[in-house]
């Protein structure tokens, strides 16, 4: 969950060293929410007007209407609102973040009664044994459908409820916590990327620049293939590296006591792998599929999926005859693990509240507008990207950024010579490539925070990654431009 910014002082005969420690991700969101305030102070307040679209279901941006307001600087009480109303704000009109982090609490629990009955460490145990000689082929298995999740759905905040059923299961393979949180962060953050038919960022993002959704496809599906292979080769190498020598992982200090954190102190192996437990584990793995297609075919979303967990616990202490006192303690107890994660979740979000509220966000997007005007195709649509690489940053909602942004900026790849596709594409490919690292997107800082993996590592780990997936998208868009 991070590590504290504290000197440790070591000392080496008659020497004494100092060791900078990197802030909890507390600290850096905290520091980010504080930020955006002072931004509220320099930056001009404006706002775009907004009209209700029927066909997208909400209002989105009218283009030219841009015009400077009365500013709103955010005060030292408005940074301690910040959170709170990120995870509940009566009076918003935007999403507010306590239904992701309710569902990671249940989730929580969940977890907490399924391990309290030994069922994960009996099913690690048998899976190893069976997969011994194999174990690296897991990798771009389980990435690639996850992959698949996010190129067609938008996969993000379910990945929550994963990470605590893979890692067990990656660490006792022999690799470390990065590898496991990389499986699922990047592999659904790779296909959000390459999205294809992603209601939530591609067709949103199309409809807002007035063009079907299936124009570029062929475009995001070359991004998503070369962006997906590269991907997992480098986790594969990474994780190929650990194995052979676990000082090589970037984690390497608290290895140790991850993996007794996560495979608990008993042995896996020596626990029987009884009927129940085998029962429990089918349970287990027909509530992920359950909220898979309840997502896909039932428009279900935080509070049906919340209610899943919440029904799969109760059925599997009464299967698993765990008894109430022992129920609700595994429960609670499951609960407060991921505490942290979803106190994570709303001050990650306070930092958007902060600049909705000072008005900043509209004149960020009014200066990108002003900054592609006038520019070739292939400098239009480099320019594009970085644009959208910024505003990811403080806007890290796929849909969100693609009504805000969409409507202002597609219309002007009309001038510039492009497909107004183009546009749509550099818009997701900026967003998915940003929201792998985005401190501004809960579920990085989820992640992280389930796995135990502190930021300033994750960025270490991600830099050269994301350099070869910049190199990949800016030559796809740089050629798509060129070739008209």
């Amino acid at each position: 969950m991070g590590e504290r910014a504290v000197d440790n002082i070591q000392t080496n005969g008659n020497k004494k060293e100092k060791s900078f420690r990197f802030p909890t991700a507390f600290s850096i969101l905290f520091s980010l929410t504080i930020l955006a305030a002072m931004l509220t102070w320099f930056v001009p307040a404006g706002q775009y007007e907004r009209e209700f679209d029927e066909s997208l279901g909400r209002e989105v941006t009218v283009v030219g209407s841009y015009q400077q307001v009365e500013p709103n600087p955010q005060n030292v009480w408005d940074v301690l609102m910040a959170p709170i109303a990120g995870l509940y704000d009566p009076e918003s009109n935007t999403a507010n973040a306590i239904d992701v982090a309710l569902f990671v609490l249940i989730i929580g629990g969940f977890i907490g009664v399924v391990t309290a009955t030994g069922a994960i460490d009996a099913g690690i145990g048998r899976a190893m044994t069976r997969m011994a000689g194999h174990e690296k082929w897991i990798i771009p298995l389980l990435m690639g459908l996850f992959a698949l999740g996010g190129s067609t759905y938008g996969m993000a905040e379910e990945t929550l409820a994963f990470y605590m059923l893979l890692i067990p299961i990656i660490i006792a393979a022999g690799y470390d916590s990065v590898t496991a949180v990389a499986i699922i962060l990047l592999g659904a953050g790779v296909g959000v990327l390459g999205s294809t038919v992603n209601a939530f960022a591609t067709v949103i993002a199309s409809d807002a620049a007035g063009i079907p959704f299936t124009d570029g496809l062929v475009l995001r599906l070359v991004i998503l293939t070369l962006c997906f292979v590269a991907t997992v080769l480098y986790v594969m190498r990474y994780a190929a590296s650990v194995r052979r020598n676990p000082k090589a992982s970037i984690v390497s200090d608290q290895y140790e006591a991850d993996r007794e954190y996560f495979l608990s102190q008993r042995d896996a192996e020596t626990l029987p792998f009884t009927r129940t437990r085998k029962l429990v584990l089918i349970l287990f793995a027909c509530t992920f599929l359950i909220m898979v297609w309840g997502v896909l075919a039932q428009d279900w979303w935080m509070g049906e999926m919340t209610a899943l967990f919440l029904a799969s616990s109760l059925v599997v202490g009464v299967v698993s005859r765990l008894g109430e006192v022992r129920f609700v303690e595994s429960f609670v107890g499951g609960a407060k693990e991921l505490l942290g994660v979803a106190l994570i979740i709303g001050l990650a979000r306070g930092i958007v509240v902060i600049m909705d509220a000072g008005l900043v966000t509209d004149t960020l997007l009014h200066w990108s507008e002003e900054r592609v005007s006038g520019l070739s195709s292939v400098a239009f649509i480099n320019v594009m990207y970085w644009l959208q690489v910024m505003m990811s940053f403080f806007v890290p909602s796929s849909s969100g950024l693609a009504v805000m942004s969409m409507p202002v900026l597609a219309p002007m790849a009309d001038f510039a010579g492009v497909g107004r596709d183009l546009v749509v594409t550099a818009y997701q490919s900026a967003n998915g490539l940003v929201n792998l690292i985005n401190p501004t997107f809960a579920v990085v800082m989820g992640a992280l925070a389930i796995g135990r993996v502190p930021y300033e590592r994750w960025l270490r780990f991600m830099w050269p990654l994301l350099l070869i997936l910049t190199v990949i998208i800016l030559v796809c868009l740089s050629l798509a431009a060129l070739l008209g």
